[in-house]
């Protein structure tokens, strides 16, 4: 068993995997986003730090969302994240489009290919091998 103060009211708790908060605060921390969410629908281009000021959120908690991908910036907004790769502004989570393809592209390519070619493999002669034995078919 997995025992831990939680992060935010320092209750001790069973840890099972994620953040290090207990139950009753993530459910706190759901209600804040959805309160966070409907915020956002409602003034839809408003700078981050208002969002922050008005429902009472950390800025830094709001840009977790974001690279979560569960909140994204309006496109006129002027606020963008940096892509963790190359450093391109972005909207939403953790890589630009361009990185985010070339990863695929490196993933599914290193399926695909072989480390050694079929034609370049070598047959082992086992005639030649004395302890090899062979069973006839009969």
């Amino acid at each position: 068993m997995n025992v831990r103060n939680c992060k935010k009211c320092n209750r001790l708790f069973n840890y099972v995997a994620g953040p290090p908060i207990c139950p009753a605060c993530k459910e706190d921390l759901e209600k804040k986003f959805q309160e966070v969410k409907k915020y956002i629908q409602d003034h839809n281009s408003v700078p981050m730090t208002v969002v922050a000021e008005e429902c009472e959120v950390e800025i830094s908690q709001l840009k977790q969302w974001v690279r979560e991908e569960r909140l994204v910036f309006a496109e006129g907004s002027g606020m963008a994240l940096e892509c963790e790769l190359c450093g391109a502004p972005i909207i939403t989570g953790r890589y630009c489009e361009k990185c985010k393809a070339e990863t695929m592209n490196d993933l599914l390519g290193a399926g695909r290919q072989p480390l050694i070619q079929p034609t370049q493999q070598q047959k082992k002669d086992y005639t030649e091998n004395p302890r090899m034995r062979f069973l006839d078919k009969k």
